[in-house]
């Protein structure tokens, strides 16, 4: 104890009072290192992982005059390699060097520019980088928020290297910005804090401490040119967009006071009297959000910001005058306590039962607190304003004012009519003066709809209390099972929190079966979360949060949070659930937002494209965009109305409940489901028998045979091309999931840095997994504008072949070590009741049952022998595996159409097949097995079917030998 005291002495250790949560267990220590790096060190003897993140105080408002995205390049460029570990990507063992010493080699400096102009184009048709920009654009020339911060081939390559400049020594010399008094470290593990502590001193004290100061920026970045503007942007998506935004005092300083989360909440409010409400109802918005957004502490901005319907287009100057009258609401209403209060309470119960996440999600979190707050704050931050301060919130009121406000307003109606262009992104805009006055006209001209503060939130947990669990359960059970229903059933054995998870699958395997049907559903799902929006805000606000959205083969509805209020918010959902009805209104609006979406497939990253088609090849039931978007222009909403009952005729709902709830309560819960939503007067949802259970079936390809479908992008515009190599590979099996994963995790670094670090193919690469209703198989992912698809889909064969040898020399120890780290990965405890109950709740929905999954699959791991992974590796991976059944998925954008008309007319090589007609040839495949075909009418508790099992947990989970007995 002694010498860890001089330890800590030396280190600058210094005892804090953390202000943390009391479900927090966890040890914490403050250690300042003798060059200044501050450090959290974070104890967690129940963890199985451990995190470390560092926060450098150095990023793009740095750059250099003329040397645009410099620092984002840095970023890419430390994670080369070193002078001790020189070797690339040597750091996954090594990390703390590139602090120290990094290489920074003249032929990664030239490839990594090329990653970085990659990452660069990979942006330029986003709406969302496009429109930032933008903001930025118009704002003072001489303040840092205006630069052009990622940086590309121009800014790195050409330009500097015109102007006579070593962009290596550039970068040497911007490194010297590193320094430690600008770094703040937190580190998670499992020992002791003594036993951390000793680590971080060992490798962290060899960081330079150049003594460098933190970068202040003027405080303002807008002058008086950039306020009381109109700008008008012409998107690349469909859908108009609009943003009012003012420069405000930053809240940082004012944190126990909240301010901004005070008005955020009133203004970003969606209940009645709000103004989302208000001009929901109107029909000229489909949603609404308040708050402040800041990129450095000595400013801000508090935006509103929505999306707009055509009608919400014609009637902005209405919306902006509805925004302005709320706020004068405001201030003549006065600040009132008992919000602030309201808020306050919500917030300490968000805080104090607070759910565990993953260490570095954790640290990620915190690491940002340190430079913001005082070291006994940095676990709460500015989670807890518990100091009600009228007149800070006043001020910042004040501020939102139509002499500081900026209106960015995107449509494709501006098409045409722009006069200037962005020159980074190239987005065309206008601008227009909007004086005080003419807000004043709108303010006068707005609809007269009543606009009031909330009411008393009903939903604010009163109730925390831990029920006590009389029966243990390892796994969900089946409690109660119907003609109509099923319930699934776990308590909380884990977390002790007084949370509840509640997941109704509603199976209307009508809802799939036309382009029609699956277009309906969806606006069904859509209308019923836009009927519940106001009231269930509140739930939201106060810890209940509920989804609704569409399935394969239906809807589900989760609710997740405080058990005190979640059958009131239950009850709401399932009322409007049975008695729901088209409002003509509403559908138009949902109609023409749903419209637009499908429009805006086009303009999706040409990967994700490519991921769509490969689905499309793969589900028995897949419909196109084209056929969606046509059966959706048709409908209207008295056809709606009137195909729904057909929709919802025969369904079965498939329910799971887990956390601080009672058996007794859970079928309370279930049969309520049941009774309203199949005898209220007015439902339309009628029960099904086994025989209409539908489930979704996925394509067997053939072994030894490499088939291709290749397509022009549908945005020619966009310059990258894509291709994904998916490797289908087996049907959910313990033995064979195990080995793919390991694959997977061997190969998929090396398969990163041979495409995108070595080759420079494209930014977007990765080797990683892929599960289709359980049939698993490998993908590979590359995007590029430098390479059409059918060259990538050349490399990515070069790749497999050169690893081969990789796999056959794999040594002993090395295959050790990655099945310990699958192992690892496998054992990792669940972090909270929502990870606990998704694991539980997929084995359910995909018809799996097999709850005891990573005890069975980490059995097999530890007996796997290296041999048989390598014949795995032959049978199923490798090119020309005897057993390797493939798909290349090729997208060619706008600079490969030149090779896209080669490729389609060369004749096909031995072993390959072109895809020209997707349903043709999935009329001509055989179907995998379905796992969940019995889960309707033969679905027993896995305690039955265990007593089945080979002893040895060598689980054999063909098709064929999923049988259950009720």
């Amino acid at each position: 104890m002694e010498m860890a005291a001089v330890a800590a002495a030396a280190a600058g250790s210094s005892n804090v009072e953390f202000i943390r949560a009391r479900s927090d267990k966890r040890e914490y220590r403050r250690v300042v290192l003798p060059n200044a790096l501050e450090i959290l060190l974070i104890s967690d003897p129940t963890t199985d992982k451990a995190a470390a993140c560092m926060e450098v105080g150095v990023g793009s408002f740095s750059d250099p005059e003329g040397l645009e995205g410099l620092a984002h390049f840095l970023e890419h460029m430390l994670f080369y390699a070193s002078e001790k570990y020189p070797g690339e990507h040597e750091y996954t063992k090594y990390i703390v060097e590139f602090f120290i010493k990094p290489l920074m080699s003249q032929d990664a400096v030239l490839r990594e520019i090329k990653a970085v102009d990659s990452e660069h184009k990979k942006n330029l048709l986003s709406d969302g980088w496009r429109m930032y920009q933008l903001q930025k654009h118009l704002a003072s020339e001489d303040h840092p928020y205006h630069k052009f911060s990622t940086g590309s081939w121009e800014t790195l390559e050409t330009k500097p290297r015109g102007r006579g400049l070593d962009i290596r020594l550039e970068l040497l010399k911007f490194y010297e910005n590193y320094s430690a008094n600008l770094m703040h470290l937190v580190v998670y593990g499992k020992g002791s804090l003594d036993c951390i502590q000793g680590l971080v001193e060992r490798l962290f004290s060899d960081i330079k401490n150049t003594e460098q100061r933190s970068l202040k920026c003027p405080s303002d970045p807008l002058s008086e040119e950039h306020l009381q503007l109109l700008v008008k942007a012409l998107p690349i998506e469909e859908g108009d967009y609009l943003r009012i935004i003012w420069p405000i005092t930053p809240s940082i300083p004012f944190y126990k006071e909240g301010p901004c989360h005070y008005l955020s909440h009133l203004i970003g409010h969606e209940g009645e009297g709000s103004i989302f409400h208000t001009i929901k109802e109107l029909g000229w918005a489909m949603n609404l959000m308040a708050g402040e957004s800041t990129d450095s502490t000595e400013y801000s901005f508090f935006s509103v910001s929505m999306r707009l319907t055509d009608a919400g287009h014609e009637h902005m100057a209405d919306i902006v005058g509805l925004i302005f009258k709320y706020i004068a609401l405001l201030k003549e209403d006065g600040i009132h306590e008992w919000i602030f209060n309201e808020l306050a309470a919500i917030n300490e119960t968000e805080f104090h039962y607070q759910d565990k996440v993953h260490p570095i999600s954790y640290v990620m979190h915190t690491v940002s607190s340190m430079r913001l707050f005082p070291p006994e704050e940095w676990l709460v931050g500015a989670a807890l304003p518990s100091k009600y301060a009228p007149q800070r919130i006043n001020m910042i009121l004040n501020q939102l004012s139509p002499e500081r406000v900026r209106i960015f307003w995107e449509s494709k109606k501006f098409e045409g009519s722009t006069s200037s262009a962005e020159p980074w992104y190239n987005t065309s805009y206008s601008v227009e003066n909007v004086a005080p006055s003419v807000i004043q006209q709108w303010i006068q001209k707005a609809p007269t709809e009543k606009l009031h503060l909330p009411k008393p939130n009903i939903f604010v947990p009163k109730d925390l209390s831990l029920k006590e669990v009389h029966e243990k359960a390892t796994f969900p059970t089946v409690l109660r099972k119907t003609p109509l229903s099923q319930l699934w059933y776990k308590p909380d054995m884990l977390f002790s929190t007084p949370k509840v998870h509640i997941i109704i699958d509603f199976h209307c395997p009508l809802s799939s079966h036309s382009p029609e049907a699956v277009v309906s559903t969806d606006l069904f799902v859509d209308l019923l979360v836009d009927y519940l929006n106001a009231y269930a805000y509140d739930a939201q606000i106060a810890g209940l949060f509920y989804s609704i959205y569409l399935t394969s083969v239906g809807f589900q509805v989760s609710l997740g949070g405080y058990n005190d209020k979640m059958r009131v918010l239950l009850n709401a959902i399932l009322e409007k659930i049975a008695n729901f009805e088209v409002k003509p209104n509403r559908f138009s609006a949902l109609k023409e937002t749903s419209v637009k979406d499908y429009q805006n497939f086009s303009f999706r990253q040409p990967y994700s494209q490519a991921s769509y088609y490969v689905s499309l090849i793969l589900e028995d039931k897949k419909w196109l965009v084209a056929e969606k978007l046509e059966a959706l222009a048709k409908l209207e909403s008295d056809s709606f109305a009137k195909f729904l009952p057909h929709l919802l005729s025969k369904t079965f709902l498939e329910c799971y409940v887990q956390g601080n709830i009672e058996p007794s309560e859970a079928e309370s819960v279930v049969q309520e489901i049941e009774d309203t939503i199949f005898n209220s007067p007015n439902s339309l949802f009628k029960s099904m028998s086994p025989s209409q259970y539908l489930t979704k079936r996925v394509i067997m390809l053939e072994n030894e045979l490499k088939y291709y479908y290749q397509i022009e992008g549908l945005n020619q515009k966009n310059e990258n091309s894509s291709v994904i190599q998916y490797i289908q590979v087996h049907q959910d099996d313990a033995a064979l999931n195990i080995k793919l994963e390991l694959f997977s995790q061997i190969a998929s670094q090396p398969a990163f840095n041979q495409l995108r670090t070595v080759e420079q193919l494209g930014y977007i690469t990765s080797l990683s997994l892929r599960s289709d209703y359980g049939v698993l198989a490998l993908k590979v992912v590359i995007q590029s504008t430098v390479k059409d698809p059918l060259y990538l889909d050349g490399r990515i064969d070069e790749f497999f072949k050169m690893f081969e040898s990789k796999i056959y020399e794999l040594s002993d120890k090395d295959f050790k070590r990655n099945v310990k780290s699958l192992i690892d990965s496998k054992l990792e405890k669940f972090k909270n009741l929502w990870e606990e109950s998704h694991f539980y709740w997929g084995e359910i929905e995909a018809g799996t049952l097999k709850f005891d999954r990573v005890d069975s699959e980490v059995a097999i791991l530890r007996e796997l022998k290296k041999e048989e992974f390598i014949e795995f590796f032959d049978r199923y991976i490798k090119v020309d595996a005897p057993q390797r059944r493939t798909i290349s998925v090729q997208v060619f954008g706008g600079n490969h159409s030149a090779e896209f008309n080669k490729a389609v007319a060369e004749t096909d090589p031995p072993k390959t097949y072109r895809i020209t007609d997707i349903f043709g040839f999935k009329r001509s495949r055989p179907l995998y097995s379905s796992l969940k075909g019995v889960t309707f009418s033969t679905v027993c508790c896995v305690q039955e079917r265990r007593r089945h099992e080979d002893a040895t947990s060598r689980i054999n989970t063909t098709p064929t030998q999923i049988i259950y007995t009720a």
